[in-house]
């Protein structure tokens, strides 16, 4: 790495790494505590339980901060180099706009990866805790009596055996309703198996008045059963049916991927959980989109332009986190593609970037 690079760098990481601490602050001072205040207030969460709260939502709140802390980096960074006359002396040593930003370009880039690493192994098992310390330790929820769109699967080592979907479940009653099974062999779907509803008999889930479509060919239904009793491949007990279902957010994007499927196969309207896998990707991808708007933004003549960077990257962040609100409520209500949804944002500020990057380097 060259000497110009390294210098580029540190003027880029101190900045950004300022930037994850005071937006986490933010996040936290006016979302997170206060929420925990009035678990506090109102079912008097223990000093324990609500360290845990504020412990467990601190994942999904750094992962929004990274790409607003590289905007940051980038303005600071390009910012004080300007201010100094430095970037002028850089580029009349032969070194173009683009040849200056690109250690910026690719720190964002590999932070855009360790974010979609982070999104997928860390944020998940958070939030999924931070949802189970809420609801069981300190609110004692009870589970309502019933609940729409039951999803269970079975694993077998690392692969999944099973995936039942049940368009109802009774809790007084212990019976499902409308069941799809799907069940695997080495991650292939082999069968497909329906019924009109399953009860529970002390010991085991019970299907009745149902069909086995054999799909282990690979080319469509081989052959078909019907059976009036057949043991549904679960072993989920009655009274752990309602807290085992996660919500979009605790979902890994394989799991996302599963769901959606066999979801969409029983008609069911997914575009919430479509948005929220390809904003897995699109949220990432932000911290690249930033620095390709931040380094061209950062260029100020003035000597204030520390200042003026900071107020510069509050009002892009206000702007791609309004179309990113805009954007995910188009798409959860069916009016354009979930795709477009997530990565609306990153395309118009991306097209932006662009074009600012492409006017400074002329």
């Amino acid at each position: 790495m060259r000497i110009l690079d390294k210098y580029i760098l540190k003027e880029f990481i101190s900045p950004f790494l300022f930037g994850v601490c005071a937006f986490t602050s933010v996040f936290v001072g006016t979302g997170t505590l206060y929420r925990i205040a009035n678990l506090i207030n109102q079912y008097g969460a223990s000093a324990w339980a609500a360290f845990r709260v504020l412990v467990l939502a601190m994942p999904s709140i750094i992962v929004m901060t990274f790409p607003m802390s590289v905007l940051l980096g980038a303005l600071m960074a390009f910012g004080r180099m300007s201010s100094s006359s430095e970037m002028i002396v850089m580029r009349s040593g032969g070194q173009n706009f683009i040849r200056l930003s690109m250690p910026i370009f690719v720190a964002a880039f590999v932070i855009s990866l360790g974010t979609t690493a982070f999104n997928e192994f860390v944020v998940p098992k958070a939030n999924n805790a931070y949802n189970t310390v809420i609801n069981e330790e300190i609110k004692h929820n009870i589970a309502p009596s019933t609940q729409d769109h039951i999803i269970i699967k079975n694993i077998k080592g690392s692969d999944i055996s099973s995936l039942m979907y049940a368009r109802q479940y009774d809790a007084e009653t212990r019976e499902l309703r409308d069941i799809t099974v799907q069940e695997f062999e080495n991650d292939v779907l082999m069968r497909v198996e329906k019924a009109d509803r399953a009860d529970w008999n002390g010991t085991k889930w019970v299907m009745h008045e149902g069909i086995i479509y054999d799909v282990s060919g690979g080319e469509g239904v081989k052959r078909t059963m019907k059976f009036a009793n057949q043991a549904l491949p679960i072993t989920q007990q009655p009274g752990k049916i309602n807290t085992s279902q996660k919500k979009p957010d605790e979902l890994t994007i394989r799991e996302l991927r599963q769901q959606i499927k066999l979801l969409d196969e029983n008609a069911v309207d997914t575009n919430k959980m479509k948005v929220e896998m390809y904003n897995r990707f699109a949220l990432p991808l932000a911290s690249l989109v930033c620095a390709m708007v931040g380094a061209p933004l950062g260029m100020q003549k003035q000597r204030g332009s520390s200042s003026i960077g900071f107020g510069i990257s509050v009002v892009v962040i206000f702007i791609y986190y309004s179309i990113m609100t805009l954007g995910n409520a188009l798409g959860n209500g069916g009016r354009i593609p979930p795709y477009l949804a997530a990565f609306l944002p990153d395309i118009i500020c991306g097209i932006a970037g662009i074009v600012l990057v492409y006017r400074k380097s002329k």
